[in-house]
């Protein structure tokens, strides 16, 4: 039969359409199992073939654990809301719903090609008022809730307020920004403005002062991985950081919690290790030094309160409040130019940064031990989010300090013990040292001590002599939940004589407004400032930024479980039921973003009892890239004539990169390639001795700049889904990036045609009812065993090279069972999904599903050899071999040796001394 995949895949397709096969429902029986693929962006380019590699990993799984007997749910969204979006909106002035709208449709229709077994029933959009609803009542909730220490839990912020009225500050347990302190009376007598401040301080979800990426050409605040060097990825625009009043999200409450249960998650350890290292947890010393000149205290955190005595200058970060306070007025205009330059620097580049920067305030701070004068310093190595802002400089002991101290030719003070005949005690504290260059300096209060002991009796000295505090710190911090945008979740939160003031939930969701142009306005609010009547009825103003991308995917797995309810964002029996993701596959882009930002949003839920899970995904895996094959054209100089790669030595040329899909096996389509540009309508070629013309090529990112975007649209029409299924499998394994390379992609198209050929000759269906031989169900179930081994360790690669072997050896066998043929069409379905239902319904001859079939049953007694080849040797060298039955008695096989035609011939007529036979091995005759 020919191998007619456009239109099997359609009829496939249509049929599963038809019969909603993939539809999941609570109420099956069957065991759930929760698969989920990162939440995609639909662009407007579409999809290119690496998109689909992690889809088809978790489609082959969800299909696998479904015959396996479990309810998988397998689910489908888009994160519709983004900066993209409304940039486009900006340049061309259609509403970002509608270019959202043409990109979703673009993008179910590449997936539904590609044959993924999503529930389409709960698809849903984060643009979507009836999605976003609930991201505005989570935000809600977060607004009404503060962090309790002591039950470590979120609770109602009523509760903190009853606390407040009966006692005032004293004896709270609650997580906050800045320490206040007031009796129950001054609470009493503080009006709605001061209380709505203070309660800020506590909030999970508040209204405060944050550093941020501001891009003025686009109006908006920038996330750090929206910025590269100084510019915003989205159009190369200058970014400066800027202080402004943000919503903000005290996920910091949760930093412990969120670094103790990693370890109960089938996580990979590198990123578990980097999700660790975001967090980073460290224990240390609060330590205050005097400032003189302000006669205030100026305090550090430090891990290493050891090297106190090492301490030769102290740098503030370039956003620390004091940093104005304490700088002399010589010192203010070399300060502030260095602050300009400061604010075009993200965070994240601030902490790459090799290249050493710095001013000196002309300040200087007392040592709290020496009581000599320190002076201050301001670096951006420095980030006002860690710990207080300012670190004491041990130049002597810490790489980045000895660096600044070299650079500025600042003292570098050595902190040792008195050795030799000084020393009462053997020396034992020890530190690698940077540099043994300056000052030496005594440190008595750590002689004899290990480091560790060391470090715990300073941090014992500090709390006695009343110099600070010791201090749990740790680097993540709030989350910045306001963007100047317009394409965003609108903030349930309207100001009532300026206070934040919620909306009900029955008022949710606020829908976005119309407006006539997604730019800010001209006094340089952010867009939504456009939208008429943005207001209350009673005229009270909303609030005018919107929320960031990853409020619409930091719960989004939760609504795939109850996508239609419309009184929960999920109900508790659903929840009850999937419980969590059982298996999360995404790139790892988002090891620290999305991953810590869901697990806030789920442990805060899961305080409120709205999920039953502290943790929203079990297993994760992270799937490679796909990289673009790029290929290369060679253009002789000053002509138009192109030179083919083995022969352009004997040339000067230009190396262009040419579209890859006019390019097959690196031979270059030459009339494809005079069309595809204007210019090499006349092009000209030196063709390679056989008459074609050979292309350079080379592994890059996959780029549209590069010509070598392949689009899964092209493999489809050409291969068919189950083609491209199968190779961007067999391309290698799955956690690597690996190049596309079509060259491999025939190879596994003649495999499918293979497949048809066991069931088919010519248009004659050939399967039967006979039984299978040894051999054949020897080998489906090497089959069995290896590719179900393979799909739990996500060794996909290795199943496709199974399938192959399989295939040929059932060839050979010339197998036309039944009892062969149906388990092997099972165990391909997973990757092959069209062609297998496709011959499954054809076995059968009635409307059935090869989705709902049971997945085989391994039996170890077929890959028992039944016969055993015996090597016979004469006085040990190897003359013939025997094949007998694997049961054949030690003395029946000395008897069979004996009599064997090649025996007499090697004896040559003597008398054998001893026979030898080892059982299932080997013959050996002694003559």
């Amino acid at each position: 039969m020919e191998y007619k995949f456009s239109d099997i895949e359609a009829q496939i397709q249509s049929f599963w359409r038809e019969k909603e096969i993939y539809k999941v429902s609570e109420q099956s029986g069957r065991p759930p199992f929760y698969v989920l693929d990162m939440f995609p962006y639909p662009s407007g380019a579409g999809l290119h073939v690496g998109h689909p590699l992690g889809y088809i990993a978790s489609d082959i799984f969800s299909r696998y654990k479904r015959l396996k007997g479990f309810e998988v749910l397998h689910p489908m969204g888009y994160d519709a809301f983004g900066l993209p979006a409304e940039q486009y909106a900006i340049q061309t002035g259609q509403h970002p719903e509608v270019t959202t709208d043409i990109n979703i449709k673009r993008y179910r229709e590449q997936l539904e090609k590609i044959g993924f077994s999503y529930d389409w029933s709960r698809e849903f959009r984060t643009s979507d008022p009836s999605y976003y609803k609930w991201t505005q009542w989570v935000f809600a909730r977060l607004f009404e809730s503060f962090y309790d220490i002591s039950l470590q839990k979120a609770r109602p912020i009523e509760a903190l307020v009853a606390h407040f009225e009966e006692h005032g500050s004293k004896g709270i347990s609650a997580f906050c920004g800045e320490e206040c302190s007031f009796t129950a009376q001054e609470w009493k007598s503080y009006s709605e403005h001061e209380k709505s401040d203070i309660l800020m301080h506590y909030r999970l979800a508040y209204l405060g002062e944050s550093i941020v990426n501001w891009c003025p050409a686009l109006g908006t605040v920038l996330a750090n991985d929206e910025v590269s060097e100084g510019l915003s990825l989205r159009g190369g625009h200058p970014v400066e950081q800027r202080k402004m009043k943000q919503w903000c999200l005290r996920i910091s409450a949760y930093a412990e919690r969120l670094l103790k249960s990693l370890e109960t998650l089938e996580w990979t350890e590198s990123l578990k290790e980097t999700q660790r290292n975001w967090i980073g947890r460290s224990e240390g010393a609060e330590i205050n030094f005097f400032l003189p000149s302000i006669e205030e205290h100026l305090t550090v955190f430090t891990t290493r309160p050891d090297t106190i005595y090492g301490v030769s200058f102290i740098v503030l970060a370039p956003e620390s409040e004091l940093l104005e306070r304490v700088v002399t007025s010589e010192q203010q205009e070399a300060v502030a130019e260095y602050l300009m330059a400061t604010k075009r620097k993200t965070e994240r580049e601030r902490m790459a940064e090799r290249k050493v920067t710095g001013v000196f305030t002309g300040a200087y701070a007392e040592h709290p031990i020496t009581k000599e004068l320190i002076p201050i310093w301001t670096s951006d190595y420095v980030l006002a989010g860690y710990g207080t802002g300012a670190i004491m400089a041990v130049p002597a002991h810490d790489t980045r300090d000895f660096s600044f101290a070299r650079h500025f030719n600042l003292p570098i003070v050595q902190v040792v013990v008195p050795e030799g005949e000084e020393a009462s005690n053997p020396i034992t504290w020890q530190e690698a040292k940077p540099s043994k260059a300056g000052k030496l300096i005594n440190s008595p209060l750590i002689n004899n001590l290990s480091v560790k002991e060391a470090i715990a009796k300073m941090n014992n000295y500090i709390k006695e002599q009343s110099l600070g505090d010791v201090k749990v710190n740790f680097r993540l911090r709030d989350a910045t939940f306001s963007r100047q945008r317009y394409w965003g979740e609108p903030f349930p939160i309207y100001y009532k004589e300026g206070i934040p003031t919620l909306l009900s939930d029955e008022q949710l969701p606020l829908q976005l407004p119309a407006i006539d142009s997604f730019l800010p306005t001209e006094s340089g609010e952010p867009p939504l400032g456009r939208a008429n009547n943005w207001h209350t009825k009673e005229g009270y103003p909303y609030e005018l930024s919107t929320m960031p991308g990853f409020a619409g995917s930091s719960a989004y797995y939760l609504r795939y479980m109850d996508p239609h309810n419309e009184h929960a964002l999920v109900g508790k029996e659903k929840n009850e039921y999937w419980r969590q993701v059982d298996l999360y596959i995404g790139g790892t882009e988002h090891a620290t973003g999305h991953l810590i930002y869901s697990r806030f949003w789920n442990k805060f839920l899961f305080d409120l009892g709205v999920v039953c899970e502290d943790e929203p995904f079990r297993k994760l895996v992270n799937q490679g890239m796909i990289q673009g094959r790029s290929n290369f054209v060679y253009r002789i100089k000053d002509t138009n004539t192109f030179v083919t790669l083995g022969k352009k030595e004997a040339y000067e040329t230009t190396e262009i990169h040419v579209d890859v899909n006019i390019v097959h096996n690196d031979v270059l389509d030459l009339e494809a390639f005079r069309k595809w540009r204007p210019e090499f309508a006349t092009a000209e070629f030196v063709l390679e001795e056989d008459g074609t013309y050979v292309c350079g090529w080379a592994v890059e990112k996959m780029s549209k700049s590069m010509f070598n975007v392949v689009n899964p649209d092209d493999i489809v029409r050409n291969y068919g889904a189950d083609t491209l299924r199968l190779y961007e499998m067999f391309l290698g394994p799955l956690e690597q990036s690996k190049p596309w390379d079509t060259k491999g992609i025939d190879g596994v198209h003649r495999f499918l045609k293979k497949l048809i050929g066991l069931f088919y000759q010519d248009e004659t269906w050939k399967v039967t009812d006979i039984a299978p031989t040894n051999e054949e169900l020897r080998s489906l179930h090497k089959l069995i065993r290896k590719v179900g081994q393979d799909i739990e360790q996500f060794s996909f690669n290795t199943s496709v090279s199974a399938f192959m072997i399989c295939v040929g050896e059932l060839q050979q066998q010339k197998t036309t069972s039944k009892q062969i043929l149906e388990p092997l069409l099972i165990v391909l379905s997973p990757f092959a999904p069209h062609l297998t239902e496709f011959l499954y319904q054809k076995m059968h001859e009635a409307e059935c599903s090869i989705v709902t079939a049971e997945w085989p049953k391994f039996e170890e007694k077929y890959l028992v050899e039944n016969t055993v080849k015996y090597p016979v040797s004469f006085n040990g060298k190897v003359r013939f071999t025997l094949t007998l039955p694997a049961d054949t008695s030690k003395e029946e096989v000395e008897k069979i040796a004996l009599e064997a035609p090649d025996t007499e011939k090697w004896l040559e007529d003597k008398t054998p001394k001893k026979i030898i036979v080892v059982p299932g091995r080997i013959v050996n005759i002694v003559f």
